[in-house]
């Protein structure tokens, strides 16, 4: 039950400080609850930022505490000065100095460095950036005869980064957690890590929190001076913390117990990086005695779209339940427009635009907010061939990614031989062994001979000038070149990509790559080969890119934007489109097989947070067709669209289907019925991406479960009984097929 304040103030008062008018009667509660702990629970648009700064202030102006005697956390840097100076400016202008205001890895840094002897360090420690860590860990790997090739370090480093953020040090770190990764000996490796930062004095970014989770546990005097330092504790985003950054806050807790932490469960989307969404759902259980405050009336958006949203996280099990709701009025109904395929789906997104312009709605306050990085190839070009300034935010422009331009330099070099630039930057890309010495040598001997760099190869290849293995790289990779110019004129140039990059082992390069961007960067290079189906030949092809990236809108006016849903959380625009509603990509199939009904709920807290970017006006369009990796599939709409409530939405339809404002899959109100699953749950064969067939029985090896035999294939998941771990679901591609 909430605690009242002795003192609640009226939010009308005008005898009340100036910092404090102004706010609503959640706000003013959740400003005037100061003692014990304390969450606010804030849905979008409702003020949050307000609502935690107005309080920081109301703590320094009524002498509850000092700067110094404040722990204040936020995620970023940009918003830990933002915070300073909106207080400052509360207290009218005056300096906020001395308190610790800073980012979790900030704040733990400013911790270690006066207790980094506790912990085998001294003071002066460095911390390693992610390139060190990599190196640090391949030379151990190349001392214990680890194959680095078939475990990639920086892959290796990502495992230990994630026990990190779970608060494991090695000696916590169970064998099961291990499985047959780097051959089981991954927990041996990160001893032996961690043995060696400390021998060279250096922590990397997981060691500042876990170091002080660790000095904090087993030094009681240490954490006792902590406790007599901080009287109030403000935590910002409370729903995107990790393990290892929930457990320094409660210990850091136990002394004072005023700890506030504000945040939205409906918006915890970053699970993918750590954040566990546990941490808000169970703060009364952890912090006994606790209040919660929820903010739900909304200043952003109408209440069409905010009603829209409440049906459709409704549907979410882990939640602790809020209803947003606004003064602005119903609204506009939100459009959902079902197309036939990319194309039209593009094509409309653009045509709307034009119209929200010709009623004088600021390009600036547009948005396009996609589930998967490459969605963005079919508006960039489509906002092209209108004219219309677009800008992608979070990330480069499509062909301006650089996969795409690895991609695009096999093809230039294909197309011309002569094309030096583009040949040097694939020469060593995947890594052939070729140094930058080797590169120089090609580029003097042509310069000499007046001779572009391909022919610089023929020539030096035939002489002694470089290295016999040198020389045998380089001829392969000629014979390549060569083998593909010759299938030009008899082979679809959509199809001669994916040879192309299949061949040349650039894309297993990225399956490869264990980091979190390399999927997206398969999927974009496969939007890449679908895009080129659009065009006649690869000459065509080419040209076409070069005048789209000669023709990039460098002027300093108004521009529609492009991004990420991922990346959208914290902002907002007056209209906001959101396609490719589909199942399979959004919901995400990826998520949802890695992890079950905890990924779909956190892909509907992303839908949440899609809708509620939208102050005025929200379009959901999926397709019945999408072109992906080179083929088209009969897409089915999202669960998402289902869960959307009539009374909130207008439906129509582009896709030349009888009955009007009717798809395939929609019943006679335009609505789908509830999306089934149309998996064969007893197949006995699937084939995978790369075109291996898995059947029952098959042998198959999983990097962190190790050997095992399939015994249940359904769709692209796999139920394998492995010889060490039982009986676990994986998906095919995370497998090799051994005879």
């Amino acid at each position: 039950m909430m605690r009242e304040s002795s003192a609640m103030p009226s939010v009308n008062d005008d005898t009340l400080p100036p910092y404090l008018q102004g706010l609503n009667t959640e706000q003013a509660q959740a400003v005037n609850t100061l003692d014990g702990p304390l969450l606010i629970l804030a849905g979008a648009g409702t003020g949050k930022t307000r609502v935690l700064t107005t309080r920081l202030a109301h703590l320094l102006q009524t002498g509850r505490a000092y700067p110094s005697q404040i722990l204040a956390v936020t995620f970023t840097n940009k918003a830990a000065q933002e915070m300073k100076e909106r207080v400052s400016g509360l207290l009218g202008g005056a300096p906020v100095e001395g308190w610790w205001l800073g980012t979790f890895h900030s704040l733990a840094a400013r911790m270690l460095r006066s207790h980094a002897e506790l912990v085998g360090l001294a003071s002066n420690f460095t911390i390693l950036d992610p390139d060190d860590q990599v190196r640090l860990l391949k030379q151990l790997m190349e001392v214990n005869n680890i194959d680095t090739k078939k475990w990639v370090p920086k892959a290796m480093i990502g495992y230990i980064d994630r026990w990190k953020d779970r608060g494991l040090t090695p000696d916590q770190v169970s064998m099961d957690d291990v499985g047959e990764i780097a051959g089981g000996k991954l927990k041996m490796l990160y001893e032996q890590y961690q043995t060696r930062l400390k021998a060279i004095n250096a922590c990397d970014f997981g060691d500042l929190l876990l170091h002080m989770i660790t000095i904090l546990k087993s030094d009681p005097n240490v954490l006792e001076e902590y406790h007599r330092r901080f009287k109030y504790i403000l935590v910002d985003e409370y729903q995107d913390t990790n393990v290892a950054q929930y457990l320094w806050l409660r210990l850091l807790a136990q002394g004072s117990n005023n700890i506030c932490c504000v945040g939205d469960d409906d918006q915890s989307i970053y699970g993918w990086r750590g954040a566990e969404v546990g941490n808000i759902l169970r703060f009364e259980k952890d912090f006994e005695g606790a209040g919660v405050i929820r903010l739900e009336q909304n200043y952003r958006s109408t209440n069409n779209i905010l009603k829209a949203a409440h049906a459709v996280i409704s549907n979410n099990e882990g939640r602790l339940g809020k209803e947003l709701w606004s003064d602005a009025g119903e609204g506009e109904k939100i459009q959902v427009r079902g197309l036939w395929d990319g194309q039209a789906e593009a094509r409309w997104i653009g045509e709307e635009i034009e119209q929200l312009q010709r009623k004088q709605w600021s390009l600036s306050e547009i948005a396009i907010l996609v589930r998967a990085g490459f969605q963005t190839r079919e508006f960039e070009e489509r906002f092209i061939q209108l004219g219309l300034p677009y800008k992608v935010l979070g990330g480069p422009r499509f062909y301006e990614r650089m996969e795409i331009r690895d991609a695009l330099a096999y093809l230039r070099v294909i197309a011309q031989r002569a094309d030096d630039l583009a040949l040097e930057r694939i020469i060593n890309t995947p890594k052939r062994g070729l140094g930058d010495a080797t590169v120089q040598t090609l580029y003097a001997y042509g310069r000499s001979k007046g001779i572009c760099l391909y022919d610089s190869i023929m020539d030096l290849t035939q002489t002694d000038e470089l290295r016999p293995k040198v020389k045998t790289t380089l001829m392969k990779l000629l014979d390549d070149f060569d083998r593909w110019r010759t299938l030009v004129d008899s082979t679809d140039h959509a199809e001669l990509a994916a040879q192309v990059l299949d061949e040349s082992g650039y894309m297993e390069m990225w399956k490869q790559d264990k980091n979190p961007d390399s999927p997206g960067r398969i999927e974009n290079l496969k939007e890449l080969i679908s895009g080129m189906q659009e065009y006649e030949s690869l000459p065509e092809f080419l040209e076409h890119v070069a005048l789209v990236l000669e023709n990039q809108d460098n002027s300093q006016g108004e521009f529609a934007t492009i991004m990420t849903l991922h990346g959208a959380k914290g902002l907002e625009f007056d209209a906001v489109f959101l396609p490719g509603w589909e199942e399979g990509l959004f919901p995400s199939q990826r998520t949802m097989d890695e992890n079950g009904l905890k990924g779909l709920e956190e892909e509907r807290r992303l839908a949440y947070v899609g809708i509620t970017r939208a102050r005025k006006q929200a379009y959901i369009s999926f397709a019945a067709n999408r072109r992906m990796y080179g083929q088209f599939i009969n897409a089915i709409p999202s669960r998402f669209v289902d869960e959307l409530p009539k009374d909130y939405v207008e439906v129509s339809n582009d896709m030349g289907l009888a009955g009007a404002g009717r798809s395939s899959h929609w019943d006679s109100s335009g609505f789908a019925p509830k999306v089934q699953q149309r998996r064969q749950v007893h197949d006995r064969k699937t084939r995978s991406e790369d075109g291996t067939v898995f059947s029952r029985g098959d042998r198959v090896f999983h990097d962190k479960f190790g050997y095992g035999k399939i015994i249940n294939i359904d769709g692209h998941k796999l139920d394998i009984n492995f010889d060490h771990s039982g009986k676990k679901r994986v998906m095919d591609s995370f497998v090799e097929k051994h005879d």
